[in-house]
């Protein structure tokens, strides 16, 4: 089975470690446009072969593990190139314009739009690990414009390194996926630039800070060239939901201003459900 991957980084790599794993016989192909990622992804036994946008012809699997931006751009000449017999998935973080852009070029079928949630704060080879997929969420939209054997063939690749899959319209998905992951990276961000400008004044403030600020601050070193395309591609709902998120801010200051402390415990204790809900999403059915 030849596998192509274009984007030899965290999610691109880390999936065809898995599916090197699950598919011993398959041949795994490299693709990106930084000479050193392909080169390093090779010698960490990442992928078999360093190749270019003509190999993709004659592959089983193409995924596809670019920044949104560039996916956009990419996508339909990589269609384009693509065998009758080829599922390309991609696994951005935005559907909505990718579904749309797609959505009347002659090799549709072919495609399947993906999101695996899951991954690092990391990027490039170096980040890409087996496991990653276990038991994390896929989820898929417009499965029903994929040809029926190739989007079962792919799911059955998911399944098989242990994802669930979850089937969503573009819209719903963007929408839900601002809130659970594009806001988190914003707020992460930003208390990072928040504490990095206070630092300037005083230089101790990072020995005060402790595994409760690492963890929150932990996603503020993913890479602004990822980020950036994403926050525009979704705009309209990363603005509605940051909007949300500034109204709670607000109203907790308020509180704290007003020296409503009862209001301050209530306000906490609502949300202290979120472990409930997390330990359910994180235990097998």
């Amino acid at each position: 089975m030849k596998v192509c991957v274009i984007g030899v980084g965290l999610i691109g790599g880390s999936l065809v470690r898995d599916i090197k794993r699950q598919y011993p016989y398959a041949t795994i192909y490299g693709i990106d446009k930084n000479p050193a990622h392909v080169k390093l992804a090779k010698e960490l036994g990442i992928i078999d072969e360093i190749a270019n946008f003509e190999s993709i012809s004659d592959a089983k699997v193409v995924i596809v593990s670019i920044p949104v931006n560039a996916l956009l751009k990419e996508l339909p000449e990589i269609l384009d190139k693509v065998g009758d017999d080829t599922i390309v998935f991609e696994v951005g973080s935005t559907k909505r314009p990718v579904c749309k852009l797609v959505e009347n070029h002659p090799k549709r079928r072919n495609y399947l739009a993906t999101h695996p949630i899951a991954g690092t704060e990391f990027s490039g080879p170096t980040a890409a690990i087996e496991g990653l997929f276990k038991g994390k969420t896929n989820i898929i939209c417009e499965y029903e414009k994929t040809d029926v054997v190739l989007g079962a063939f792919a799911v059955s690749i998911f399944e098989k390194i242990g994802m669930k899959i979850r089937y969503m319209k573009p819209k719903s998905h963007d929408k839900h996926i601002a809130y659970v992951s594009h806001l988190s990276h914003i707020s992460s961000f930003m208390l990072g630039k928040t504490v990095i400008e206070k630092e300037k004044n005083e230089r101790d403030i990072f020995d005060m800070a402790g595994s409760g600020f690492e963890s929150t601050v932990r996603l503020a070193k993913s890479s602004p060239a990822m980020w950036t395309p994403i926050f525009e591609q979704n705009r309209k709902y990363v603005t509605e939901s940051l909007g949300e998120y500034i109204d709670n801010l607000k109203r907790f200051k308020k509180l704290l201003e007003q020296e409503d402390y009862e209001a301050v415990f209530e306000e906490m204790e609502s949300v202290n459900r979120i472990k409930t809900i997390l330990e359910g999403i994180r235990t097998p059915k």
